[in-house]
């Protein structure tokens, strides 16, 4: 009886050290650092407790219309911008995350100081949307979305929003405007 509690005790021990910490700058496909996606507004103060956290409301005054909520670290430097799913509901999920922070890195080292190559070399690009100003890269994989400012493209891409854009028309050292990952 007394080598079966020892053991017991022995292998709850080593399961408790070896479990992982989660990193407050993780990014993977359910979770952005401590966020998961299921992570509720009203849980955002508790998750961020060392953070400030401030609500935006759009320009034209109205507070439940297009609401988002901006992170930012001790320094006052932003690190995520939050977009909850029904924007007057507390109760509501995060069902977007913009990662400002370079600190933020999926396990393959992508942030939003990467670049296309990062991206392409580590990731499958699912989908390639050809936008007014922008290209957005969809990686499934990771629920991610990624910007590239249509100034970075060769100019002939620039300006035809019917052009149908592919990886091998992007230039490898084209910078990442917009990092989001997206849990809806």
């Amino acid at each position: 009886m007394k080598k079966t509690l020892i053991a017991i005790v022995s292998l709850t021990t080593l399961f408790i050290s070896c479990k992982k910490e989660q990193s407050p700058f993780e990014v993977s496909k359910q979770h952005v650092g401590l966020l998961t996606d299921s992570t509720l507004v009203k849980d955002l103060k508790a998750i961020f407790i060392n953070d400030s956290i401030a609500e935006k409301i759009n320009n034209s005054g109205f507070s439940n219309i297009n609401k988002t909520i901006e992170v930012f670290d001790k320094s006052g430097n932003k690190l995520l911008i939050l977009t909850p799913e029904y924007k007057s509901d507390t109760t509501a999920v995060v069902k977007s995350v913009q990662i400002i922070d370079a600190r933020y890195k999926t396990d393959k080292n992508i942030s939003v100081s990467s670049t296309f190559a990062d991206i392409n070399d580590n990731y499958t690009i699912s989908r390639i949307d050809n936008l007014i100003n922008s290209v957005v890269l969809s990686v499934n994989e990771i629920n991610a979305s990624f910007t590239i400012d249509k100034n970075e493209l060769p100019a002939n891409l620039r300006f035809d929003m019917n052009t149908n854009i592919e990886t091998t028309n992007i230039p490898d050292n084209a910078k990442i405007k917009y990092f989001f990952i997206n849990w809806y």
